[in-house]
Order: structure tokens, then C-alpha cells, then sequence
């Protein structure tokens, strides 16, 4: 919790229990289900919980917000969102069953009781979210097709509905046909550690 306290001073005791489980949990969770590199669950508060919570420091979502988590996997960015906005709802989608079957878990054990799951193709999603949210799962450009017609058309956030993704890596040419939309933001703005170096917060109004 060094790292989360350390950037996160204003959490709750009860936030800090979320995250305390969730640091145990996924480890726990990993030597069944790999859902997180096996070389890297032990980097899970930097590289994973932290570069999850990197969101909070781009947008303060107001509550009642929806917001989707588009192959969240295990969980991220997802449930260390939904622990830090409790009156926000997250739903998190998911292909991979056994994957959502462990945020199922960790979710009910942390006491999150903001967040809904669906197993499935996107696709099969239905209803409208403020925002979706993701975490390097596709280019942007194929990302945008899919979740365009979820985002919805009323507005009450700082900034305009829409997709928010975590990435890293030279995206030049991903990001090129919306270059006078999109928003690119250096986490390492917000967090000094050198993991961060390279990563990015990809914000694009829909």
C-alpha cells in the first residue's frame, strides 16, 4: 500500500481495505488463473493497481457517472476504479470467463457494490455508459467502432463522454486520423516512478 498511500492520501479506511484486498487477492488468484504475467504480479501495486488509479488523477467522475471497463479482464482498470469512486457504476466486460470469474470474487470479498459483470462479446452489451474505459486491449481506431454507440449523449462531467484508454509505446500512427480530437496525457506527470515513463492516458470525446 506504500505506493497508493503515498499518491492517494485522502482514501478512506474502507477504500484502503478495498485495496489492501485486492493486493492480496490477486496474487492469490494468479497461482490458479493467470491474470496477470506471472514475471510481473509482483510489481501488481505499481504496474497494475497504480497505473489503474492513473484515471483518477485525468477525471474526478461525478457521481453517478457509468462507465464501462471494455476487457477488463481480472479486473483492471475496473475495481481499483470502482473502490476509489464508490457512487460511480462500473460495468466490466469480458470475453474470457475465468478471467471475470476471479473480478467477480475479488469485487465481493472487497465489498464493491458498484460494479456489475457480463461475460461476453461486447457486442451483447446493452444500455448506454458515460464512459468506457480500457486498458491496451486494441488499437484506438478499433476500439472507437466498437463502443461509439454506448457512449451517451448527456454530459454532466468536466469533460465530454467518452473513451479513455491506458497505454504506452510510440502510438503515432494509431492515434494520426484523430489528431485534432484526441487528448494524449503523460502519466509521469502524475506518478515518478520509471514504470510510467512511457505511459500514457489516450482520452477521445465521442
Amino acid at each position: 500500500m506504500n505506493l497508493i498511500d503515498k499518491y492517494f492520501p485522502e482514501l478512506t479506511a474502507k477504500q484502503r481495505d478495498q485495496f489492501s484486498t485486492m493486493l492480496r487477492l490477486y496474487p492469490e488468484w494468479n497461482e490458479k488463473i493467470n491474470v496477470i504475467s506471472r514475471k510481473d504480479i509482483d510489481n501488481l501495486e505499481l504496474n497494475h493497481i497504480l497505473h489503474s488509479l492513473a484515471l483518477v488523477k485525468f477525471i474526478k467522475f461525478t457521481p453517478g457517472t457509468s462507465v464501462m471497463d471494455l476487457g477488463t479482464g481480472g479486473g483492471l482498470p475496473g475495481l481499483p476504479l470502482a473502490a476509489y469512486f464508490p457512487e460511480v457504476k462500473f460495468h466490466l466486460v469480458d470475453r474470457v470467463g475465468k478471467k471475470l470469474k476471479v473480478a467477480q470474487d475479488i469485487a465481493a470479498q472487497a465489498g464493491l457494490t458498484n460494479v456489475t459483470f457480463q461475460h461476453g462479446d461486447v457486442l451483447e452489451v446493452k444500455g448506454k455508459f458515460d464512459f468506457v474505459v480500457s486498458r491496451a486491449v486494441m488499437p484506438l481506431p478499433d476500439m472507437v467502432k466498437l463502443v461509439r454507440r454506448f457512449i451517451s449523449s448527456e454530459n454532466f462531467n468536466a469533460i465530454p463522454n467518452g473513451l479513455l484508454c491506458l497505454k504506452g509505446g510510440d502510438m503515432q500512427q494509431e492515434l494520426a486520423r484523430y489528431k485534432h480530437e484526441v487528448l494524449v496525457d503523460d502519466i509521469s506527470s502524475y506518478f515518478r516512478e520509471d514504470f510510467f515513463s512511457t505511459k500514457k492516458i489516450v482520452y477521445l470525446p465521442l
